[in-house]
């Protein structure tokens, strides 16, 4: 926390672009520094992701890319063919939505993420495009705050 709030401008902009891909939603975070406590950065993410227009929501998902090793915990019986199952589901849902899927598996154990990832992404592909831009929006607010605050900890 101490040195997102001392970093210059420029070092805030990378540190929280890592978290979410929208340059404007990095500069908006680091302009308005110091935070005084990490809630206060977390409220401040929510609102800035609230906020995100619709090429910010691109850019900030054109950043985000699908995990190329396996998923922690996943082991056994039929993993390999889950993880073709979800390769394939990952292909079909860039192909439909032009963008990455993202998710937030925060609070999931490391053996349900694969579960989670797979039920995901076979129930999103279902949506509407406008409807999935909504929940992937939120998904990519929950993604970041998860990583500021892994950050700020």
């Amino acid at each position: 926390m101490d040195r997102l709030n001392a970093a210059s401008p420029e070092a805030a902009e990378a540190v929280l672009l890592d978290c979410c891909g929208s340059r404007r939603w990095a500069r908006r975070l680091a302009a308005h520094r110091p935070y005084p406590d990490p809630d206060a950065l977390l409220a401040a993410a929510d609102e800035a992701s609230y906020d995100l227009t619709p090429g910010d929501l691109d850019e900030a998902l054109a950043r985000e890319t699908v995990s190329p090793r396996p998923l922690v915990g996943a082991r056994g019986p039929g993993t390999l063919a889950a993880h073709t199952a979800l390769r394939a589901a990952h292909a079909e849902y860039e192909r439909q939505f032009r963008h990455a899927f993202v998710i937030c598996l925060d609070g999931y154990r490391d053996t349900e993420l694969l579960n989670v990832v797979l039920s995901g992404i076979h129930d999103r592909l279902g949506n509407e495009p406008e409807e999935e831009r909504a929940i992937a929006a939120d998904e990519l607010r929950r993604l970041a705050r998860g990583r500021l605050a892994r950050r700020a900890a």
